[in-house]
């Protein structure tokens, strides 16, 4: 081979390179892959404490994100429980997903009532609010549905509410929505590869 081919080449290489790596073959997600999507870019709530907390407080770890109130008698202790066994599966990379639980109903679910409840299922689960005008616009923002039922005579009462999940990139962008019933082990696979793809 020519010299002047031969440095060519060599000079191309590192290009080609390149080009492979960004040819990688397509991740296959058991939830539903909403990356772009214009909604759902962030939220400012409090977390027990009173303290305020956005998307950009968790920069470095994936974020999941799910809407609920903690009188639900079946999906949100179902899905609290099945994110805590997705996170036994998934070993040491667990420490790097934070599952962050938002009350659709702040009347009831005071701080306190959230600190108590949230950890229950993991100790590094958080739970978030804001106050009814706030989560209404925030209910909007995701695109989510709530609605609280005419109370029983004990004044009891139920909300009805959207059940899936938004699971966020360690960059902060929304990339996943996972569909109530999904099971542990496609969870922890899922996130497990939204973490190989975000480094």
């Amino acid at each position: 081979m020519p010299a002047r081919f031969l440095f060519r080449f060599i000079a191309l290489f590192p290009l080609l390179f390149v080009l492979s790596a960004c040819n990688k073959p397509p991740v296959h997600y058991v939830a539903t892959d909403i990356t772009g999507v214009d909604y759902a870019r962030d939220f400012h709530l409090f977390d027990t404490q009173g303290k305020p907390r956005t998307l950009a407080d968790f920069r470095g770890k994936l974020v999941a994100v799910f809407f609920g109130y903690t009188h639900c008698p079946d999906v949100c202790p179902t899905t609290l429980s099945d994110f805590a066994m997705a996170l036994k599966k998934m070993g040491k990379d667990a420490s790097r997903v934070q599952v962050i639980f938002v009350t659709v109903d702040p009347a009831r679910d005071t701080p306190a009532l959230l600190a108590q409840y949230v950890p229950a299922f993991n100790p590094g689960f958080i739970g978030l609010y804001t106050s009814e005008a706030g989560t209404a616009a925030l209910a909007k923002e995701y695109k989510i549905f709530y609605q609280k039922q005419p109370p029983d005579k004990n004044g009891h009462y139920a909300v009805d509410h959207s059940a899936g999940t938004y699971v966020y990139d360690t960059q902060g962008k929304l990339r996943l929505y996972m569909a109530y019933g999904e099971e542990p082990d496609a969870i922890a696979k899922d996130l497990s590869q939204l973490l190989a793809q975000s480094d």
